[in-house]
């Protein structure tokens, strides 16, 4: 079974219409965690980096946020990550991977030995291929 570490501008991609062939992708990724075809891990910082970015960004009212959430974290398949290993997550920042929350990604990636992490941050996905890391976006 596959195991994808999703990051918040995958799980924007899919509730906002800012990108149709990106919400496409990871519409097909949340369906095969739905059936119980793959995983989805969801570190906590990426639950807050998504609500962060709805509410001040796009204005996404509060409730319809919450529900939302609420109706991801129940879903077959996916699984919200509030433990983690810091001494992974200080292996990578701030040398390797200069934002905290990308490290804490890819530290839930080792950790797990996921699949792939979900994205579609170009920025991101060079960082973590170039510390040998698959990424699906």
């Amino acid at each position: 079974m596959k195991n994808y570490v999703i990051d918040a501008n995958a799980l924007i991609s899919f509730v906002t219409d800012r990108n149709p062939e990106q919400q496409a992708k990871i519409s097909k990724i949340l369906q095969t965690a739905a059936q119980l075809k793959s995983r989805i891990l969801c570190p906590q910082n990426v639950l807050t980096e998504f609500i962060y970015v709805l509410d001040k960004v796009y204005g996404v009212s509060r409730n319809q946020i919450k529900k939302m959430i609420f109706d991801f974290t129940v879903m077959p398949g996916v699984s919200v990550i509030h433990d983690l290993d810091l001494n992974i997550v200080l292996s990578y920042w701030p040398e390797s991977i200069p934002d905290f929350d990308d490290a804490v990604v890819a530290a839930v990636y080792r950790s797990t030995q996921a699949t792939a992490i979900v994205t579609f941050d170009q920025k991101r996905q060079n960082k973590w291929r170039l510390l040998g890391m698959d990424v699906v976006g």
